[in-house]
């Protein structure tokens, strides 16, 4: 009879994280259709693309799962329901979303370090005319060797690397060897694991700091701003053409009497010759803009656009302050670097940790509002990688835009966006440490009562799970134990916050200061004169 409340709560968590898998399948789908050219599409780079992402966005969900399935434990008053009174039926649940991230995690070491650039090199070396199908998967395979011993050699070190103090000078070498090998046994795995998806946060940091800290200033004062009069834009281009044409014009007629071009007039008419393609390829898609009705809805949608770009900007505005309290708590009441800045609870107050921690109440509001935050740092880094594109230090190697992004420009999005999800999972402990580590558990406190004559009496209190709570009476989130492996890391990640912050208030200053986006944003570059219109002019 037991294990049928077991089963009951873990059919209801996980019948959660199937419908939003079944979402997550179908949004992906749609995103990487949206964005992929139809001219280069192919359909194992698609295929790719698609269950890259959705493995980002499912590693993303299993962290609000991962907090109702220990809050699911205890009621309200803070004792154990009768099917989690058991330490064994506790452990039993914990290890189903321990095997959920050991999962996840594996798959995403497979996706980065295998299956993504296996893909990216096929083709690019398919670009080549002169190479056959064998010589192309040969040469991939070669590129993505090299990808795989960076995989080993880390899951090696993770492996190997002791959590627990050494065995003295005086230990003979096969102590330190046997101590090695029962620091791998003892842990099933766990440190090497955590140590390799450590290592590619760090790569998510950065990719958090680039784009997501962008993304959050950019799409909400883009909502707020709208775009350009798409009537306004055609008169403008209009008169572009002509002062081009005239230019045009004037540059020939230096030559009717049949005398050569000096290579000054040569090159600048061959410039204005370009930048003329360009206006006429753009009044095109001005046209298809002003009567598509994509365009008439979104006008009459401005004012909910503005509102959600208002909503966005708190939030974010909120983020960033929480973000602040947090690395300034841990600033003051951490032990410092030796110890990862690591605090156990908060010791100011933080407003989102205060906010998820009032909803507990009202079911399931606490919840709705974890999953909100993870998916709106996921929306974020999408309109970061959006508008910036992808670069690689000063050089900007793809641009993603809608219809015309190359097949290794998705592989590209997915695998930074596997980064990225890695990194949000910190965040948003940051922003919210003690409701991360314990969700909205309650433990029972015996307190002496006040009113008796006798010694004996006692009153039971209720308090907030945090770190003086007695350890069989709270239940740690395994996301915590994967964060906070390896002190080194969490201290990598704290000053990684701290360039978040900053990276944010001057993607701000640079969102504010520039202008309403064009309604063809993105769909006509000066540079891609080899792609047809077709895509988009019908």
């Amino acid at each position: 009879m037991a294990d049928q409340p077991l089963l009951a709560v873990s059919a209801l968590g996980w019948s959660i994280f199937t419908c939003i898998l079944l979402v997550i399948l179908a949004f992906c789908w749609v995103y990487i259709r949206k964005f992929q050219s139809r001219q280069e599409s192919e359909v194992v780079s698609t295929i790719t693309a698609i269950c890259a992402l959705a493995i980002a966005l499912i590693t993303s969900a299993l962290l609000p799962v991962d907090i109702f399935l220990v809050s699911f434990m205890k009621y309200p008053n803070g004792t154990y329901k009768e099917w989690a009174a058991n330490n064994e039926t506790r452990g039993q649940i914990e290890d189903t979303v321990l095997y959920g991230y050991y999962t996840l995690y594996s798959i995403i070491l497979f996706c980065v370090f295998l299956w993504i650039p296996f893909v990216y090199f096929y083709y690019e070396e398919k670009d080549d005319d002169n190479v056959n199908r064998c010589s192309q998967v040969k040469n991939a395979l070669k590129y993505t060797v090299g990808f795989a011993i960076v995989c080993v050699a880390l899951l090696l070190i993770g492996a190997f690397v002791p959590l627990e103090p050494p065995p003295g000078q005086n230990s003979t070498q096969w102590e330190k060897v046997q101590y090695l090998f029962e620091e791998l046994g003892s842990s099933h795995g766990l440190p090497a694991l955590s140590f390799s998806i450590s290592s590619l946060t760090l790569i998510g940091m950065l990719a958090v700091i680039t784009y997501t800290a962008y993304g959050m200033s950019v799409l909400p004062l883009n909502l707020i701003k709208g775009t350009r009069s798409v009537v306004y834009e055609r008169l403008e281009n209009t008169e572009d053409i002509d002062e081009v044409e005239h230019q045009i014009e004037k540059l020939k007629s230096k030559c009717k009497d049949g005398r050569p071009l000096s290579s000054r007039d040569r090159h600048n008419l061959q410039e204005m010759e370009g930048k003329l393609q360009v206006l006429q390829r753009k009044g095109r898609h001005l046209e298809v803009a002003e009567r598509n009705c994509c365009t008439k809805v979104g006008s009459a949608l401005r004012p909910f656009k503005i509102l959600l770009g208002i909503f966005f900007i708190l939030v974010a505005l909120l983020f960033i302050v929480a973000l602040f309290i947090s690395n300034l708590d841990k600033a003051l009441h951490s032990a410092g670097i030796s110890s990862g800045f690591i605090i156990f609870g908060t010791n100011l107050t933080n407003p989102l940790n205060e906010l998820l921690l009032a909803l507990q109440p009202v079911f399931p509001l606490d919840y709705i509002l974890i999953t909100v935050i993870t998916m709106y740092f996921v929306v974020t880094s999408m309109a970061g990688i959006r508008n910036m594109g992808i670069w690689f230090f000063w050089i900007r190697l793809y641009k993603i835009r809608p219809k015309k992004t190359r097949p290794q420009a998705l592989l590209f999005l997915c695998m930074i966006l596997l980064l990225i999800v890695l990194h949000t999972s910190y965040m948003i402990y940051s922003l919210a440490p003690q409701y991360v580590m314990y969700g909205s558990q309650k433990y029972l406190v015996q307190m002496p009562s006040a009113g008796s004559t006798s010694g004996n009496a006692t009153v039971g209190t209720t308090r907030t799970c945090d770190a003086d709570a007695p350890e069989d009476q709270c239940t740690v989130t395994r996301s915590y134990l994967f964060l906070h492996k390896f002190w080194f890391f969490s201290t990598i990640y704290y000053f990684g916050n701290w360039a978040f912050i900053g990276a944010f208030l001057v993607g701000l200053v640079v969102s504010c200061c520039r202008g309403k986006k064009s309604v063809i944003e993105g769909e006509v570059e000066a540079d891609d004169s080899d792609l047809s219109d077709d895509e988009y002019v019908h």
